[in-house]
């Protein structure tokens, strides 16, 4: 990755690239390929491994240079030697296979209250050098495809999400562009007139969403023979919205005199279509300026949820109108709820807020290992404040996406009723 420059720099950073070594799950022969990751999708998905236990011996130097401590990595295959120093081997016990690179670089800055963005890029080259890095594949899609890759059909659906994954639409040059949306408007976002408006249109919007939940029979009714087309251009208008939330968030980073490196358009997982930011660069303010770079783009939902909501209450009841903008209007406070609400097992910006202030930026995987531990019967007996934390995440999270589909379900029978 490009070294830090100022907002003030004109040149755009270099495009982050990392390259991994891949194992490929049928290869008989232990070989690796090349998989080069763009940083669109480098601190999202990608989730270094390292070796097993069996394959590396890691051991404390004999001296200490210039008062730091640092460490030599063996690969006991190819009698490979690294040395580490004791960031790098703080890094290296991140990249269990479960780590994103997100989480990896917030417990960088949550130890050492900094961040280089040189240093995880660094460590990958040298690790792969050395054959010491795999990479697993981010979603449980991804995994159950490459572990029935022999089947033709299954490795022509991987290489069509491979495909997908490669598809990038991004600009680099844009700190100007974000710089002059907020001179010329955007700085109002961050004041307290804005918090006030906020507060006055969620709970208009609420307002709004009571009666119109006292009318759900009627506004589904407005959609006539067109429920299908309707719901679809739903879809599409809030896919647009996306856009908006990354928007506002580069415009939190320009707030905080921190630089967005990129914007653009990815396939999230190799098949979902998202707008993304590069954020990065928010690890370089404090806790209080990551925390609202997370709730300002979440905000975005609620402001369009309660926008929409007013205005189906105040069209014709059981007009088109009426029940396209309810629709809208829940589909974006849904939206809010899920990206703010960190206990739904989605790595969202209300989880990345959590585990900031926690101090826990690998909560989700710790939790989810515990849990599948206890089922298994071989989790330990001791039960501290971290089996406490992981517990109360589980249970919280089990029952808020239990009640989510709960709501669903019950809305869509008011609505038919």
């Amino acid at each position: 990755m490009s070294d830090l420059r100022t907002s003030s720099t004109p040149t755009p950073p270099r495009r982050a690239k990392l390259e991994l070594l891949v194992r490929p799950a049928n290869n008989a022969e232990e070989s690796f390929e090349v998989r080069e990751i763009g940083s669109a999708t480098a601190f999202v998905q990608s989730r270094p491994q390292r070796l097993a236990s069996g394959s590396f011996e890691l051991a404390e130097g004999g001296s200490r240079m210039a008062g730091q401590r640092h460490f030599i990595l063996k690969n006991t295959t190819t009698e490979r030697y690294l040395m580490l120093t004791e960031p790098e081997k703080f890094l290296w016990e991140q990249m269990d296979g479960r780590t994103s690179l997100q989480e990896i670089a917030t417990a960088y800055v949550l130890r050492y209250g900094a961040f280089d963005f040189d240093v995880i890029p660094n460590l990958i080259r040298k690790l792969q050098r050395a054959q010491l890095l795999t990479l697993t594949p981010s979603s449980r899609l991804r995994q159950a495809l490459a572990r029935n890759r022999r089947q033709p059909v299954v490795k022509a659906i991987e290489n069509g999400l491979t495909v997908l994954e490669r598809i990038n639409i991004s600009s680099r040059n844009v700190q100007r562009v974000f710089t002059a949306m907020y001179r010329f408007g955007g700085c109002l976002l961050f004041t307290r007139a804005a918090v006030v408006v906020l507060a006055a249109l969620a709970l208009a919007g609420l307002a709004a969403g009571v009666k119109l939940w006292q009318e759900g029979g009627d506004i589904v009714a407005g959609f006539g023979g067109h429920a299908i087309r309707a719901i679809l251009m739903v879809k599409l208008l809030f896919f647009f919205t996306v856009a908006t939330h990354q928007i506002v968030h580069g415009l939190a980073l320009v707030h905080y005199r921190r630089r967005v490196r990129e914007f653009g358009f990815t396939f999230l997982h190799g098949f979902v279509p998202t707008f993304y930011v590069d954020v990065t660069d928010i690890f370089m303010a404090s806790r209080r300026a990551r925390v609202v770079t997370a709730v300002a783009g979440a905000s975005v939902h609620l402001v369009l949820g309660s926008i929409w909501f007013i205005v189906a209450s105040l069209s014709p009841l059981g007009s088109f109108t009426q029940a396209f903008a309810a629709a809208s209007g829940m589909i974006q406070w849904q939206a809010f709820m899920i990206a703010l609400y960190p206990f739904c097992f989605i790595e969202m910006d209300g989880y990345h807020v959590l585990v900031d202030v926690l101090g826990v930026p690998t909560l989700k995987q710790e939790a989810m290992a515990w849990a599948g531990a206890l089922a298994r019967g071989r989790a330990p007996r001791r039960f501290g404040r971290s089996e406490q934390l992981f517990a109360l995440y589980v249970a919280l999270s089990a029952l808020s996406v239990a009640a989510f589909v709960a709501f669903n379900v019950m809305l869509v029978l008011h609505a038919s009723s």
